[in-house]
């Protein structure tokens, strides 16, 4: 069957006295953008003529710095990989609607141009929608606002916005010369994500959105082919493609589409709260392996290098500042040993064999109960072999074409002359490389103390709860409630307990203040929590399956929301009570998400007095968006020079620290150990390295691991007990020689003597 072509725009061609001229040349240009196009059948993609087997994997560009891209794409490169594929991250590029941003860690241009110059292919996975764990799944805040909008269903305004960014980036990279018909590297791009688990829950609008975003796609005449991932209904002439841990059960959804993996999980991310995942490579070998030996053509590791969620740019809520996913490649950029190693040796077997996989489909014969070979053989003559044993325990010998295989349990060997064994996916031969941390740095301190008794000039004040999102944009994590209660001389039992406050959230985590003193829980005993979380015996107690420590409350990343139930010292007359709600990040997935709410929505309420219980969640309440210290600018150089700084407020709630530090020589990556505070954010020389939190995993659960067997994210983990992330990547790239300014905004308090500036190693 003919490869099915994604054909070239055509030339535009001016007339004048050599029309038929221009004509002719226009039509040849044409001709060579067609014959050029990349194209498809049931087989494989076809590039220039040629059908390919292709090795991908993903690389975000806001996840690292542009100094370490090339790095990054040449290691790519290394093992063996073919193709980059990133998302398109539309709220870092339109944050305010109609004021675009292509410049930094979003600079996409230079990033498909480096993997270009690399002799790499890019798959483009424009979206719009993301997901990826990424603050609100990659949309833009103001976009939840436009008038009578609802997210990725039949939906006007909807469908106007998502159009019109999907053609902007597609406008970009065909003026920049980056489709492969122009000589770029983009040979695929992607609408949408993973739409096709929410149809049965998206309503009547569901299905005809999906239809009309693939239609709205092929319309852009990008002149690559269009894929949706999950999206078992997807429209010719668009591929519909697999993600998963394993996708050899896949089969696409017309015989004239390649099999095509567009997310193959190395591992799992990381949320506060949560034991660190991890997938072994003999496994991650194996996947892939079942999956071309099947017939698959095109695999994409999700992720090659994970990254860091810089700033406020992790999703959930309660994704971790750390990206790593397991990745071949680490979050600082390293090797990660043997898994790279193991990989790269893995795809060189696969290349070797690849002119024959893509000369026709495999035929099946069975060597024992658990054991196959997939056999592939081509005109001239040539042969290709796998040879499978599915059991989870027991190796064994098998045999195939005379000869006697050996097979370890739960692997594949990979014959690319059906003779010679060339690799195993549970046979690895690298040496595992652990890295190590080397602390290089300790601080001196100085301190500023956030005010958390007085409003400024931006306080409003309205009736009633207000949901946080729509009070500040995303502009800020934190959004102050305050309101005044005042107390009858007769209201205040006479038997020396306090009143009890309730204050019930939406998320994601609380601090309460009454009459200015911080209130919460502190030297109580240790409870049960729920939510993947975990506590310090000696500074806290958990109620509503929350956690409490000193001064605050917070939620979890199954389930943000949080209640606070604690006795207030009050007093007759006025007293006033001011909550600080803190975002962990929005939600990223999920049906409607753009309808879920964060902050304090209530009911507020105090009890025990002697007029009983008093709803406050009505009365007037006054907010403020953000932060003094972050309206003063405390996290640049400028703004830290214009306030007073004191000694360190050491294990100080809501305080600002910072310190000037020399940078360390040589060129390992560096991290910050943050293991000793408690929650907050961190920046260096103005850049925000992201939340960090010593939010503590449950103790159990990260026992021993065999590769061997269906892995899922809970299989294989570590940090049980200890917090989900300690260290925190600072890019070389954002140090001087001397005098970096580090500024820490500290939340609950913590030991400042604890953190440190490591470099990293293997």
């Amino acid at each position: 069957m003919a490869p099915r072509k994604a054909i070239a725009p055509p030339l535009l061609v001016a007339g004048g006295g050599r029309l038929l001229l221009a004509a002719f040349v226009a039509l040849s240009l044409a001709a060579s953008a067609a014959n050029a196009a990349v194209s498809y059948d049931h087989r494989s993609l076809v590039i220039n003529g040629r059908r390919r087997i292709l090795i991908s994997g993903s690389i975000h560009y806001p996840r690292s710095t542009p100094e370490m891209w090339p790095g990054l794409i040449q290691k790519a490169k290394d093992g063996g990989l073919d193709v980059i594929q990133t998302y398109v991250f539309w709220n870092g590029h339109e944050p305010v609607k109609g004021q675009y941003y292509f410049s930094d860690r979003y600079d996409l241009v230079r990033f498909v141009k480096l993997a270009k110059q690399a002799g790499l292919y890019v798959h483009l996975r424009i979206g719009p929608y993301v997901c990826a764990e990424w603050n609100f799944g990659g949309f833009p805040v103001w976009l939840k606002y436009v008038p009578g909008i609802s997210f990725r269903t039949d939906n006007g305004p909807f469908k106007a916005e998502m159009q019109r960014f999907v053609e902007k980036i597609v406008s970009m990279m065909k003026s920049e010369k980056l489709f492969e018909w122009q000589g770029g590297p983009i040979i695929m791009a992607q609408v949408e994500n993973e739409f096709g688990p929410m149809e049965s829950v998206g309503g009547s609008g569901a299905k005809p959105y999906a239809n009309w975003a693939a239609k709205m796609a092929v319309a852009t005449n990008t002149g690559v082919p269009w894929v949706m991932c999950k999206q078992d209904d997807a429209p010719d002439p668009v591929i519909n493609t697999c993600n998963g841990f394993y996708c050899d059960y896949f089969t696409p959804n017309n015989k004239n589409k390649p099999t095509m993996w567009t997310e193959a999980w190395t591992g799992w991310f990381t949320s506060f709260g949560g034991a660190v995942p991890h997938r072994p490579v003999e496994d991650m070998a194996f996947a892939v392996a079942r999956f071309i030996q099947k017939g698959g053509s095109f695999v994409n590791y999700y992720m090659y290098h994970g990254g860091t969620n810089f700033g406020r740019t992790a999703g959930g809520p309660f994704i971790a500042t750390s990206y790593d996913y397991d990745a071949p490649i680490d979050e600082f950029g390293l090797l990660r040993q043997p898994k790279w190693g193991h990989l790269r040796d893995l795809h060189k077997a696969i290349k070797q064999a690849e002119p024959v996989l893509v000369s026709g489909d495999p035929t099946i014969q069975k060597l024992g109960n658990y054991e196959k070979a997939y056999v592939y053989k081509s005109k001239n003559g040539a042969c290709a072999a796998f040879l499978s044993n599915y059991h989870m325990n027991s190796a064994v010998k098998v045999r195939f074409n005379g000869r006697h295989y050996d097979l370890p349990a739960w692997s594949i060997s990979i014959l690319p002359d059906c003779k010679t064994a060339v690799f195993n996916t549970a046979t690895v031969k690298g040496p595992t490389l652990l890295p190590k941390m080397h602390p290089v740095v300790r601080f001196a301190w100085q301190s500023y103390n956030e005010d958390t008794n007085s409003l400024d000039d931006s306080a409003f004040t309205k009736d009633g709860l207000v949901e946080q999102l729509s009070m500040t944009w995303d502009k800020s994590d934190y959004l102050w409630y305050t309101t005044h209660v005042n107390i009858g001389p007769n209201e205040l039992p006479k038997n020396g307990q306090w009143p009890q406050l309730t204050i019930m959230s939406a998320g994601h985590s609380m601090q309460i203040f009454v009459n200015g003193q911080s209130y919460g829980t502190s030297t109580l005993p240790r409870g049960t929590l729920q939510c993947r979380s975990h506590q310090d015996p000696e500074n806290v107690t958990t109620f509503h399956d929350r956690v409490y420590v000193a001064g605050s409350v917070y939620g979890g990343y199954e389930n943000p929301k949080l209640t606070y139930d604690g006795h207030v010292k009050i007093w007759q007359g006025s007293n006033k009570i001011s909550i600080l709600s803190s975002a962990v990040g929005l939600p990223n997935v999920g049906n409607h998400f753009e309808r879920w709410n964060v902050g304090v929505l209530g009911p507020v309420t105090l009890s025990g007095l002697n007029g009983g219980k008093r709803d406050l969640s009505h009365q007037k309440w006054t907010y403020q968006v953000g932060l003094k210290g972050e309206s003063l600018g405390l996290h640049t150089e400028a703004g830290s020079s214009a306030v007073e700084w004191g000694g360190p407020g050491n294990k100080q709630p809501l305080t600002w620290h910072k310190a000037l530090f020399n940078a360390p020589a040589g060129s390992d990556p560096v991290a910050l150990d943050m293991g000793s505070m408690g929650k907050g954010q961190i920046w260096v020389n103005g850049h925000n390295v992201g939340r960090y939190w010593s939010y503590k995993a449950p103790s159990g659960g990260c026992g021993g691991c065999s590769y061997a067997g269906t892995y899922r994210e809970g299989k294989c983990r570590s940090s049980c007990g200890e917090p989900s992330q300690r260290w925190y990547h600072v890019p070389r790239s954002w140090l001087k020689p001397g005098g970096n300014l580090l500024v820490v905004l500290e939340e609950y308090g913590g030991d400042l003597a604890g953190v440190a500036l490591a470099t990293r190693t293997t």
